[in-house]
């Protein structure tokens, strides 16, 4: 069934051309705030701030999962549309050609891109033709209302595009009414205003076209207190005069009977002010994707050569991002695209900033270099450099220029070759981010990135040929796994597999992963093919600190690394590290993805591996101070999240290492979702490296984590590896707690048969011990096994014989848990006053302890007894009493549990709408957790 998203107007969506409802407004919101990204990780955190903005309420996040559910229901008639949970987020996977907004946007970068007239000008029709009013009409949110602006400057911008087109195609008269529509709506705008006299103008009606420029005019005079800039005076004189450089294409001009019309000045273009420079260098002869970045540079410089007043800056952009990954391809693209904006010429030239061959160019050779492009004679150019930057502005000054400077080192290198008034644009590429240029000159940032997966395909699609690439998914899929997108790298590769058309993309595919190095395999026949060189390149610029903080960073396990662990692993404080920090984002080695977080491309990290190689001691000494920083950390925070569980004993830190602070509950949770894939390959390297302890003690650490975030699998799979490190280190207190570990990592994932084995062979290691506690935590386990399995006769003998073995070794909060858990069994047989009896003990004792773990449990039980004995009142009061408290400890498994049992009751006591709410948000929770109890609850709400 084909879906349809429309939000260029209010919020409209059909499946098959019906109307579906979607909702009340904040539901629509969260629907927004999805498609405007479709097919990409959109942040929970985000999703929050885009919905509510400032007015966030309490319990934002299990709201908002309570909208994707609605959503999904909603959505369910057609095949072509799922909202999926990902970390760190939600993604609307969807085809973009679904969505107006986006087909507008393809549609308009078409238009631009083509250098036919009518293709263009259909193009643009089209997506103009798709705005049914203000996108998102009637949603208002803080986010919303700043992205429709931002639409809304796209719509002009393709608006103002078109109008060009059907000016130079001699449709005027068909043209004006809408020109005049939109002059009234943007009344500021002097492109808008150039069309409308023009317009006017060549439909006949002189004066109403020069009275058009003399309100202007009254408008910023008493606006802003300026002149219309230059072109538009320009303009005006050429209206006065009827000048034949203005007159419509189908018309002869006077004297050139047989000039094209595309070939006639454009209106308002300087004259006679100097040669016309076209130095830009040959577009790329294959290129994909970066339409986003493309558009991007399509607001950011659409004002260029129409300021808003005497004091608008000159319209720089700013294309930062390592070597590699294609700054010079987009900035020549799009520059060689808009090359009709600039009648006036081109500049580029290329600073050579991190050039392997030669050294940067200075500006002063720059300048020298524009002027003799912009005509000037030698003998005229003057003998001091600042004489020359000056002659430079003179020239450009009041001239429709593009200016590209291309591979700056740094922004004192630019901004001597910046025009001096705001009717041209620059476009300056950069390793670093040029963080000066945007805070004295108000350049734009463009931060690029490597090519998502479907746009690196495309680049090796279009450099070796659709038809060879067909039937060879898997190899183009290793091709694309290798090179992690990074434009230089699939260039070299995809390079290599057009110069051998005869060998197969799955031989390209094994020689890339069969090589000694990443690196050996992309060394192409240039020092500017070979990403070593272009590497080293950046390397050589950052300062020693830095390039030391480098190498170290490439070796951490995991995906990215936190600010603190990198103080430790690098035996720097927080403060030494971020001058150095900061040093490689700006060069764009190492990215800040979120705050406080760093990683590197796979390809930059083996660099950094290579380069640490030549320090193997070192490099160890450092591994080692990461994995005390971690192990250290997330032992304080597992005491947090349980602060009854018995603490590990650690071995001291390693000289260099500091712990991070964590004051509270929150923080620990938050300080465990934002290390969790960091913490699995941190466990990996120890096992892997002889750090068996280490290894063994930080997967206990995660153990109430996982549990309580439903992350089974990974508990699963740090256990196992506990099991086998404290086999080898033969420990065997920390061996018999691994065996626990596993058993209830397995008991929910209902693998019940391992689960037993490892709880037998834990009470095994801890009667040879003679460990009582132990063995009553272990028979503890193998009732809440048999409770699992739905054998409540068979958990309660093991949960007694855990009770007393608490009552021996003194431990009430562990006595509460075994109460709780005998009264749960007697429920379960039916035995609710008795089952009562024993949970009201275990609450005194848990109340007692200041354990909210065990007292939303025991209410949770307490509950479910008086549910059984048809007092649905009290049942009501102890679920939501263990709900507020699951939901304060983060425990979302047992919130979903909680209210599975509180949509029975509420369906027991006759509230039928209450029961299905509350049968919904455990939905919710359970899918989200990927939770085999969510078919039962789905059950219920369809029945």
């Amino acid at each position: 069934m084909a879906v349809e998203f429309r939000v260029l107007g209010d919020l409209d969506v059909r499946i098959d051309g019906r109307a579906v409802r979607i909702g009340h407004a904040r539901q629509q919101c969260v629907l927004a705030a999805l498609l405007v990204e479709p097919n990409r990780v959109v942040a929970t955190g985000q999703l929050i701030s885009r919905v509510w903005g400032d007015e966030v309420p309490d319990g934002a996040a299990a709201t908002l999962r309570g909208y994707l559910s609605r959503l999904r229901h909603a959505l369910a008639g057609t095949d072509d549309v799922r909202i999926v949970r990902r970390h760190p987020g939600y993604l609307l996977a969807v085809d973009p050609d679904r969505v107006d907004l986006h087909r507008f946007r393809a549609l308009t970068d078409q238009a631009r891109r083509t250098g036919d007239d009518a293709t263009a000008i259909g193009c643009l029709e089209r997506a103009l033709g798709l705005w049914r009013g203000d996108a998102f009409d009637g949603l208002t949110t803080p986010w919303l209302a700043a992205y429709r602006q931002t639409l809304d400057r796209q719509r002009l911008a393709a608006a103002l595009d078109r109008n060009d087109i059907a000016l130079r195609r001699g449709a005027h008269a068909r043209l004006l009414p809408d020109v005049l529509d939109l002059s009234g709506r943007y009344p500021w705008d002097e492109r808008l205003a150039a069309q409308a006299m023009l317009a006017l103008y060549r439909c006949g009606r002189q004066a109403d076209a020069l009275e058009h420029f003399h309100r202007l005019r009254r408008r910023l005079a008493a606006g802003i207190g300026a002149d219309p800039s230059p072109p538009l005076a320009q303009l005006y004189q050429q209206i006065l005069t009827a000048d034949a450089a203005i007159a419509p294409p189908d018309l002869p001009v006077d004297g050139e009977p047989g000039t094209p019309a595309n070939d006639r000045p454009h209106p308002g273009a300087a004259r006679d002010a100097g040669a016309v420079p076209r130095q830009l260098p040959a577009s790329p002869g294959v290129f994909a994707g970066r339409t986003a970045q493309l558009a991007r540079l399509d607001e950011q410089l659409a004002d260029a050569g129409h300021p808003d007043g005497a004091g608008s800056p000159v319209v720089i952009s700013s294309i930062g991002g390592g070597g590699g990954v294609g700054k010079t391809w987009l900035a020549l693209r799009w520059a060689h695209a808009n090359a009709g904006r600039f009648p006036d010429g081109q500049l580029y030239v290329n600073l050579r900033g991190f050039d392997p061959t030669s050294e940067p160019v200075t500006w002063p050779v720059a300048v020298r270099g524009f002027l003799e492009a912009l005509g000037v004679e030698p003998a005229r150019v003057p003998a001091d450099p600042e004489a020359q930057a000056s002659l430079y502005r003179t020239l450009v000054a009041g001239r429709r220029l593009l200016v590209v400077l291309d591979d700056a080192r740094d922004a004192a290198t630019v901004i001597p070759l910046l025009p001096g008034t705001p009717t041209s644009a620059v476009l300056v590429t950069s390793r670093r981010q040029l963080a000066g240029l945007v805070t004295t000159h108000g350049a734009r940032p463009l931060p690029l990135d490597v090519l998502p997966g479907d746009e690196a395909r495309e680049l090796i699609v279009r450099q070796v040929g659709a038809a060879r690439v067909a039937g060879q998914s898997g190899a183009v899929a290793a091709i694309l796994r290798f090179c992690g997108g990074l434009p230089l790298a699939l260039g070299i590769v995809a390079a290599r597999a057009a110069l051998n058309p005869e060998l197969a993309l799955s031989s390209v595919a094994a020689e890339l992963t069969s090589a000694v190095s990443p690196l050996d395999a992309l060394t192409g026949d240039e020092v500017t093919t070979n990403l070593r060189v272009v590497l080293s390149r950046s390397l050589a610029a950052l300062t020693p600190e830095a390039a030391e903080v480098f190498t170290l960073l490439g070796l951490a396990p995991g995906p990215d690394i936190g600010r603190a662990a990198a103080a430790s692993l690098t035996a720097r404080t927080p403060a030494e590290l971020r001058p150095p920090l900061r040093e490689l984002v700006d060069a764009h080695l190492v990215q800040e993805h979120v705050a406080g977080r760093y990683r590197m491309h796979d390809l930059v990290r083996s660099f950094a591996v290579e380069r640490a190689s030549a320090d193997p001691a070192g490099s160890r000494a450092a591994l080692r101070r990461l994995v005390d920083h971690r192990l250290h950390t997330a032992h304080a925070a597992a005491l947090l999240l349980s602060p009854q569980r018995d603490p590990l004993t650690l071995a001291p830190a390693a000289p260099g290492v500091s712990t991070e602070r964590l004051d509270d509950l929150a923080a620990a949770l938050a300080w465990f979702a934002g290390e969790h894939q960091v913490l699995l390959a941190t466990i990996e390297y120890a096992a892997g490296n002889g750090l068996d302890t280490a290894a063994g003690q930080l997967s206990w650490t995660l153990a109430t984590y996982f549990d309580r975030q439903g992350h089974w699998h990974d508990w699963a799979a740090v256990a196992r590896r506990a099991v086998e490190a404290t086999g080898r280190s033969g420990d065997r207190p920390a061996q018999a707690q691994a065996h626990r570990l596993l058993a209830g990592a397995c008991s929910n994932l209902g693998r019940h048969a391992e689960a037993q084995r490892n709880l037998l062979a834990a009470l095994d290691l801890f009667a040879a011990l003679g460990d009582d506690e132990g063995r009553a935590h272990t028979h503890f386990d193998l009732s809440m096994l048999h409770d699992r399995q739905r054998q409540p006769r068979e958990a309660l003998p093991h949960a007694r014989r855990s009770l007393a073995l608490y009552e021996r070794v003194g431990s009430p909060l562990k006595q509460a848990v075994a109460l709780n858990a005998i009264g749960w069994y007697h429920s379960q047989l039916g035995e609710h006053h008795d089952a009562i009896t024993f949970c009201r003990r275990a609450l005194a004792l848990s109340e007692q302890a200041g354990s909210a773990y065990g007292q939303a449990n025991t209410w949770d039980s307490i509950g479910f007894a008086h549910h059984h004995l048809g007092e649905y009142d009290q049942a009501v009061d102890c679920f939501q009493q263990a709900l507020a408290l699951f939901a304060e400890i983060g425990d979302r498994h047992a919130e979903g549990i909680v209210l599975d049992h509180l949509g029975d009751t509420w369906a027991a006591a006759g509230r039928a709408d209450a029961a299905r709410d509350a049968w919904r948000r455990s939905l919710a929770l359970y899918e989200e957790l990927g939770h085999a109890d969510a078919e039962a609850v789905r059950r219920k709400l369809h029945r």
